[in-house]
């Protein structure tokens, strides 16, 4: 990717990506492809953005559609520790509304287990779902 470096670990479970540089059109495709090979269904992706000096508008398209990816999987992206120019760009954009920001992976990671431990029926409802019927009820009201 020319300007971008990705990397890619696991922290606690959690796949985490590393962009490093500046991630614009030049690269947004190629960025694209590595994030979404990465995607887990029911899984987080944690986005680290501490070390990424510079993103354009098509690249903050490459994260909507990776977030859209992993949302249809029953999972999420966390975008974790924009620096101040990033940030800005997602705020004048409204992206930070949309995606779920953390000050850093850690925090990111600790929020995770904290949804997992909170919404942990949920999951329970959609496993036991079937196919044209709808998930069990926690209400008892149907």
């Amino acid at each position: 990717m020319p300007g971008a470096e990705l990397l890619t670990g696991a922290y606690d479970g959690n796949v985490v990506v590393t962009l490093c540089g500046e991630l614009d059109v030049t690269g947004a495709a190629e960025a694209e492809a590595a994030i979404a090979a990465l995607v887990v269904r029911g899984q987080y992706l944690v986005i680290d953005m501490s070390v990424l000096d510079f993103i354009d508008c098509s690249a903050l398209g490459v994260l909507l559609r990776v977030q859209a990816l992993a949302r249809r999987g029953g999972g999420g992206v966390v975008l974790a520790g924009p620096r101040p120019p990033v940030r800005q760009l997602l705020a004048l954009t409204g992206i930070d509304e949309v995606f779920w920001v953390q000050v850093s992976v850690d925090a990111a990671v600790a929020g995770i287990a904290s949804r997992r431990r909170r919404y942990s029926w949920r999951r329970l409802a959609v496993r036991t779902a079937r196919p044209g019927r709808a998930a069990p009820s926690r209400t008892g009201t149907g």
